[in-house]
């Protein structure tokens, strides 16, 4: 008999980290303090996916849209990026977590760029336990506009033929590591994509979790993949 649970278990989890900024305030922290404490709970999720066998975890680390904050905020992010590389790369490691970053990461200076070409390159591991997907930069509408550039860029080349266009094609085209996201967390309370990951989420199942990103814990984590076994997933057929 097979095991349903098995079956129904996630293997690729995708994480809108809402609220550090409504978590800071609310415990008269500066908004930096925040993401930093978000951060750590990024390492706490981390551990967990592995152990749970997760093929991917992706995260929403900074939004295309996020550009519009304060520019001392986006600073402090910047600055956080290159921090928790230095902290946690040789975890990473150690946990076989192979480390990928995506979005408009070119928009983030020479620093982080370079930093993040290090990350990427020492965690680049064969038979890594989990691929770690960070968005920075990033925004699901622009993402598919980037696509449909780099799409037509070829056709017109005659690298590739208008009919021979596919789903393939699309994911290939894009800059987001995971073709299809099984499961996708958002805390912070609000019920909305936010422009995160449109074209891999098709068929995911959504969570909606009013804790703020700091107060997430595994144990939360743990009842959203719970959740997500007793689902059962159609996917438009009718069983």
């Amino acid at each position: 008999m097979a095991n349903t649970s098995k079956i129904n278990t996630p293997k690729n989890v995708g994480i809108i980290m809402d609220g550090n900024g409504r978590w800071a305030i609310k415990n008269s922290l500066k908004i930096s303090e925040g993401h930093k404490k978000g951060v750590s709970i990024v390492k706490d999720i981390v551990e967990e996916s592995v152990k749970q066998d997760l093929s991917s975890l992706t995260i929403y680390a900074f939004s295309s849209e996020n550009w519009k904050r304060p520019k001392t905020e986006v600073t402090a992010i910047k600055k956080l990026v290159v921090d928790a590389i230095n902290d946690q790369v040789s975890d990473l490691k150690e946990q076989k977590v192979r480390l990928k970053f995506f979005g408009h990461i070119y928009d983030f200076g020479k620093k982080v760029i370079d930093k993040i070409s290090y990350a990427e390159e020492e965690t680049n591991i064969q038979n890594s336990k989990l691929d770690l997907n960070v968005a920075l930069g990033y925004g699901g509408k622009q993402d598919i506009v980037d696509m449909a550039k780099k799409i037509s860029s070829s056709v017109l080349a005659k690298q590739i033929k208008l009919k021979d266009i596919n789903e393939k094609t699309l994911h290939n085209a894009s800059s987001v590591p995971v073709d299809e996201i099984d499961l996708l967390i958002r805390t912070g309370g609000d019920r909305r994509i936010s422009n995160f990951l449109l074209y891999q989420i098709a068929y995911a199942e959504i969570m909606f979790i009013d804790k703020y990103w700091p107060d997430f814990n595994k144990t939360d984590f743990l009842k959203c993949l719970d959740n997500f076994k007793n689902i059962k997933r159609r996917f438009g057929k009718r069983k």
